[in-house]
């Protein structure tokens, strides 16, 4: 019986995900199982070695275009939230970045407030 868990999350562009999961120091294998309950194993993009045998990865949702974080949360012990929060923060901030690069936007103003909130203002030249 497996025991792995299915999380699905609001991140589409696995390149960011992948730069985003550099950044906060997680060494990842691409392509790879993750390891869960008694050996057991199932596939993923990008997967996050743990020394304790419970892995955890980020594959795309069945029939969907967002990715879903599959781990086995019982071994893993970690609170799920406290592990995707800056996660999803640091994705936000890296697809607006992009986008507004791609669209012509130059950040104008860039600011962290007490709450961690990232505050950004973009402006373009017409």
């Amino acid at each position: 019986m497996s025991h792995f868990s299915r999380i699905k999350v609001q991140i589409k562009d696995g390149e960011i995900l992948h730069q985003v999961l550099q950044e906060l120091g997680y060494t990842i294998e691409c392509n790879a199982e993750v390891r869960g309950y008694r050996g057991d194993k199932t596939e993923a993009e990008y997967v996050i070695r743990r020394s304790n045998g419970y892995d955890l990865g980020f594959r795309r949702g069945d029939g969907d275009e967002s990715y879903e974080l599959v781990a086995d949360f019982w071994g893993v012990g970690m609170n799920q939230q406290q592990f995707l929060n800056p996660i999803l923060q640091k994705y936000a901030y890296q697809s607006l970045m992009a986008f507004a690069q791609t669209q012509g936007f130059n950040v104008e103003a860039e600011e962290t407030l007490e709450d961690g909130t990232v505050r950004l203002v973009v402006g373009k030249w017409v």
